[in-house]
């Protein structure tokens, strides 16, 4: 009995519940078999606890846990939302760049399209400056012919004129096409019409020049107006 009551009264309330239940088990229990039957009582009722105290403790886990999860969702949605405003904010500074290289380009565009036309507009202001001297040649030696009867002087000022005036042109890259003897070639003259040959030697060559054909910069700005023999 004593050993008994000593059992009962350290036990907390669910040992005490979980010795109740094994209280109505005594009666079948022989009284030389009571010690044995007390032991592996208390063995259970051990067991028993061991079993509510894990199911507490996972209960408290669970508890626990419950609100960290809760705090890692959050955090995650706040990451997210971090990460789409700075992908918003990268986009924006993108699309910034962009409408400026676009504007740039605009810019760009418009001053080489200006640049060009002046560019076009005065391609021959330098040619044009040279042939202005030539062109006061030419007005001095109009103004000496109608005062002077000498016809020799006459022809040597206009022959001056003249020579300067191919001279100014060759500098710029101007070539006459040879084109008198010359074996007819439609990469470099034009046919205006064709004539009996006087030997066999000039058939198929030019004869006669009407116009002639030049070059700039050894490229054909016009071909030369020949006739052929036949």
């Amino acid at each position: 009995m004593i050993l008994a009551f000593r059992l009962w009264k350290g036990f907390t309330i669910e040992k005490k519940t979980i010795f109740c239940k094994l209280k109505k088990l005594r009666h079948f229990v022989k009284k030389n078999e009571l010690a044995t039957f007390l032991k592996l009582t208390t063995i259970i009722i051990d067991k028993e606890m061991k079993n509510n105290q894990k199911h507490k403790l996972e209960e408290q886990i669970d508890q626990e846990t419950a609100p960290t999860q809760e705090h890692v969702e959050q955090e995650t949605q706040k990451e997210e939302l971090s990460d789409i405003e700075q992908c918003q904010g990268e986009l924006a500074e993108m699309k910034d760049k962009y409408l400026r290289q676009v504007a740039e380009f605009d810019n760009f565009r418009k001053r080489n399209a200006k640049e060009r036309l002046e560019l076009i507009q005065t391609a021959g202001k330098e040619v044009i400056m040279e042939l202005l001297e030539v062109l006061d040649d030419m007005d001095r030696a109009v103004a000496q012919m109608e005062i002077s009867n000498d016809l020799e002087q006459i022809k040597s000022g206009t022959i001056l004129v003249f020579n300067k005036f191919r001279k100014t042109l060759e500098n710029k890259g101007l070539k006459t096409m040879e084109t008198l003897n010359h074996e007819f070639d439609v990469e470099y003259h034009e046919a205006i019409t064709e004539i009996p040959a006087p030997s066999e030697a000039m058939q198929g060559k030019v004869m006669d020049e009407l116009q002639k054909g030049y070059f700039l910069n050894d490229k054909i700005i016009r071909h030369a107006k020949v006739v052929v023999g036949k």
